[in-house]
């Protein structure tokens, strides 16, 4: 059988999917936990992925002499 690898977007569509079932109330006792357990592993799943994404984004700046220097990503207020 082929792996299905999991994507952030996946992940977070199937987030919202479990919320809206668990919000509705209809579910029993079981499939809601059953439904929290896997919620848990994907919010993990796309801590990780936003954790991972951060630390990927950098900007060149240039530093006091000119030169290009990597720094982190920050977004200026207001933007």
């Amino acid at each position: 059988m082929a792996e299905n690898k999991m994507t952030f977007e996946s992940a977070l569509a199937r987030l919202e999917e479990i919320v809206r079932a668990m919000e509705s109330g209809s579910a029993a006792l079981d499939s809601s936990l059953a439904l929290f357990e896997e919620g848990i592993g994907l919010v993990k799943f796309c801590t990780k992925a936003l954790d991972t994404a951060e630390q990927k984004v950098k900007i060149l700046q240039k530093d006091e002499n000119g030169e290009l220097a990597e720094a982190p990503f920050a977004v200026k207020a207001g933007e």
